[in-house]
Formats: structure tokens, sequence, C-alpha cells
């Protein structure tokens, strides 16, 4: 099952990795894994990337972010596939995304030994562009009826939905909240007539894909490759700018 009907979908360039998720998740459909245990996965894989950064090994490094992404991809396919949607593993998903991306950034900076401040502008950067990309992407799926389990406005704790503890649910909207309530009024206030915009088009959804975190990993996994790790900080505190870009392009096609 899609998160979006079939007319409605676009070229996610941060879904790369769907492709190899969807096999991995119809490999699983008959066996006792959970989509929390292949979200644990990725966690394994980002925190491995983050051993072989530490160790300078480069290329390795840049196969665990890729296969990072594919794994958060397969949670999510998983969930599907069972028909086990969960709150739980929704914002299990999102906290784990959170840390990892601390850890990426202060991974970087003790490798480069980059300006703090510029590293603290990446981090903040890298969070806005996916605050932004997941915020435009929700709601065009509440849109057309699809995927709902991310709300436009998580403002408060959902109900748990069957096969998952209410406790589970609260403990981890109160970390999400902790992490990404900040990132989520900003991006908000920059563009808050978004959620009645009328049109958001394939091609607009495909440009603010590159904000997403599999392309925002891959871009990383990339620059480690070709030995340029001492611009991965600078490189996402610049990118950022494009935000500027962006919500002005989405208020313009809903003038």
């Amino acid at each position: 099952m899609p998160k979006l009907p079939k007319e409605h979908q676009f070229y996610d360039v941060s879904d790369y990795g769907r492709p190899i998720a969807r096999i991995i998740a119809n490999s699983l459909i008959k066996t006792s894994v959970t989509p929390i245990h292949v979200t644990i996965g990725f966690i394994i894989s980002g925190l491995l990337a983050i051993v072989c950064i530490l160790s300078h090994q480069y290329w390795t490094a840049a196969f665990f972010l890729v296969l990072k992404s594919i794994l958060d991809a397969a949670d999510g396919e998983l969930a599907r596939l069972k028909n086990t949607p969960s709150y739980t593993g929704r914002y299990f998903d999102s906290v784990s995304d959170f840390l990892l991306n601390v850890l990426f950034i202060l991974t970087l900076w003790v490798v480069t030994q980059d300006s703090l401040l510029y590293a603290f502008l990446a981090f903040i950067g890298i969070q806005l562009q996916g605050t932004l990309y997941n915020y435009y992407y929700v709601i065009l799926r509440n849109k057309y009826d699809g995927d709902t389990t991310s709300r436009i406005f998580e403002d408060k704790a959902p109900l748990a939905l069957n096969g998952e503890k209410q406790s589970h649910v609260d403990m981890l909207f109160r970390l999400y909240r902790l992490f990404y309530g900040l990132f989520d009024k900003i991006i908000h206030q920059l563009d808050r007539n978004a959620v009645n915009a009328h049109n958001l088009p394939n091609w607009f959804m495909t440009c603010v894909s590159f904000f997403g975190l599999g392309f925002q990993l891959l871009i990383i996994a990339i620059m480690l490759v070709f030995n340029l790790a001492n611009y991965v900080i600078p490189f996402f505190a610049l990118y950022s700018l494009l935000i500027f870009v962006v919500v002005p392009v989405r208020i313009f096609i809903n003038r």
C-alpha cells in the first residue's frame, strides 16, 4: 500500500532505496520480524556508519549510510504489508532519526575539527530541511487520503492503535515534541497557509524531496567517498538557504 494514491505519487529523490526496501519488507512478511525490529536495524546501521567515519573508513561509512536509508524505508513498507500501522513505530522512527542526525554532525565535527558554530548551523539546517519536506508531504497525504499515521499538526498524543500501548505512544510523542516541536513551529510560521494549498504539483514535491533525509545521507555518503568530509558541514549550513527559495515558490504556484 503506497503512501499516496497513484495519480498523486511523485518521484522522490530521497526515497531511492524504496525498491530494495520493498524486497526486504516482502521477505519479512511471514516472519516474526516487526517494523520496530527494522527500525532498530537502521539505528545499528547508522551507528556503524559513525564508527567507520571516526576510523576514516569512508567507503564503508557510505555503505552503512545508504543501508540506513534503505532500512528507514523498509520499516514503513513492512508495517503497510503486515497492516500493522502504529504511532509507536512512527515516533520511534522520527526520534531515532533525530538522535542519529545529532551523532552524524558531531562525528563529522570531531573528524574535521570544523567550527562548532558551523556544525550547529548545519544540524539546524538539516532538521529544517527535513521538516519542510515532511510538512508538505504530510499535507499531500492527508489531502488525498494517503497514509495518515503522520499528522500535519502534532499537538497532542494520538490514541494508540490496535496492538500498541498508549503509554508507549505517549512517551515517544513527548520525545518527538521535545526534539521536533521547535522545527515544526518554525516551518509552520514560514508557510502557515500551506495546509490550505490547493495545488502541490508532482514536480514541486520532487524538488522538495531534495531536502529529504534519504538524500541528505546520500550527499554525505558521496562527499565521504570523494574525500570531501571537510566540506559536509559547510555545505549543509549553506544548503539550508534554499528553504527561502522553496517556500516562495510554493506560495507563488498557489497564489
